[in-house]
């Protein structure tokens, strides 16, 4: 059976820590993987999350099934968290996922089946899993323009361009806030233009909000998915719990549909939960059971909310001190716009050989796409990093 398989490529990220993991360097700089780090390089439980568990140990009475749709009141709060009142709630429909991409794979497979024709477009570049993950749905993939590696911006005038050119047959997928990999975000002048862009074409909106409350806020960074949905009639959301909750492990996410009116939103809802059925028939719950009661619970969303903010600073500040150290060394001003950039990620432009050099020489880690991980940052490591990133590009 199985000599008829060639060996996968391995994922270029999970890699990655295995080249970090084997180094015995004591002062190896880790700009990997996605997750929110400490200053002494811990992913830790938020406080809001630990008496949140404290609370389901000691009140829970039953392990039995939750049903397809998952955790009805996660999904209440995470729609609420993420549209505000910005649409109808008749038109709204949403079901727990196992993670961010967990819903995505739901809403795609559910567009498959709406649209089996459609072609799927994805910001150059995008989250490398994005791209397998549509083609696996059945979808032809296309990439719109988005990031200038030269200027660290966004490229909107050319997005703007091939945004115009789309049609009905065309679904484009859509960064909610804190672009990944680039880390470099529309305006909400922009956004404005991209949502009246596919009012205007037709094409269908899928958001993907994998970093609400990393940015901006949380408000400020749902600014766009609330005007396509203040906007556009019928869209799709994949939204995640991993990173503004730090819940990694426990793969929570949910997927929302808005759909023209509430009969169309009921027809897709059970196309949805079919789909859920025939995958893994229904999500865990203890991580949804974590994320409600905190949204639910005045004191414990307050404490949350204050963590959530904590972490966010200390992120932009990270950038601050970043771009100022770089500076300081290089008298120049070509790293400026990471201090521009929001949430954890940053491209920095770098060719495969400076990324090269920097691991051999410097022990700094990051994807061969040059994206790092500015959260995993504390001062003495952002001077380290800058005096690298200076020696390996003068």
């Amino acid at each position: 059976m199985f000599e008829t398989l060639s060996k996968a490529p391995q994922d270029k990220i999970f890699a990655l820590m295995a080249e970090i993991a084997a180094d015995a360097r004591p002062n190896k700089i880790d700009l990997g993987i996605g997750v929110y780090k400490d200053d002494a390089g811990n992913t830790p439980i938020m406080s809001a999350v630990k008496k949140a568990e404290e609370r389901i140990f000691a009140t829970a009475k039953t392990k039995t099934y939750v049903g397809v749709a998952g955790n009805k009141g996660f999904a209440s709060a995470m729609v609420k968290l993420a549209l505000g009142d910005s649409v109808p709630l008749d038109r709204v429909r949403a079901a727990q996922a196992p993670g961010g991409t967990g819903a995505l794979w739901v809403l795609l497979t559910l567009l498959k089946r709406a649209k089996p024709d459609a072609t799927l477009w994805i910001s150059d570049p995008s989250w490398p899993n994005h791209k397998p993950m549509a083609e696996q749905a059945g979808f032809k993939v296309a990439a719109y323009p988005y990031f200038d590696p030269a200027t660290g911006t966004v490229r909107f005038d050319d997005m703007l361009a091939a945004l115009d050119k789309m049609g009905p047959s065309d679904i484009v997928l859509l960064h909610g806030c804190c672009h990944n990999p680039t880390g470099a975000n529309l305006t909400e002048d922009q956004w404005d233009q991209v949502v009246a862009s596919m009012k205007k074409t037709g094409a269908f909106p899928l958001v993907d909000m994998a970093y609400q409350g990393f940015g901006d806020g949380l408000d400020e960074d749902a600014y766009g998915l609330r005007a396509v949905a203040a906007q556009i009639d019928e869209f799709v959301c994949a939204t995640s719990c991993s990173k503004n909750f730090g819940i990694y492990r426990e793969r929570v996410g949910c997927s929302i549909i808005v759909a023209k009116d509430p009969a169309q939103a009921d027809i897709a809802n059970s196309q949805m939960l079919n789909v859920i059925r025939g995958a893994y028939s229904q999500p865990p719950d203890h991580g949804a059971e974590i994320v409600r009661i905190i949204l639910e619970d005045d004191a414990l969303r307050a404490e949350w909310k204050a963590e959530l903010e904590a972490m966010r600073t200390r992120m932009i500040e990270n950038r601050k001190a970043l771009a100022d150290a770089i500076r300081t060394r290089s008298n120049s001003s070509d790293f400026d716009f990471v201090a521009e950039h929001r949430g954890m990620f940053s491209l920095l432009g770098l060719d495969l050989e400076t990324i090269t050099r920097l691991k051999s020489e410097n022990a700094v880690y990051m994807l061969d796409d040059s994206r790092i991980n500015i959260a995993g940052l504390a001062d003495e490591r952002i001077q380290r990093l800058a005096d690298a990133i200076v020696g390996a590009t003068r």
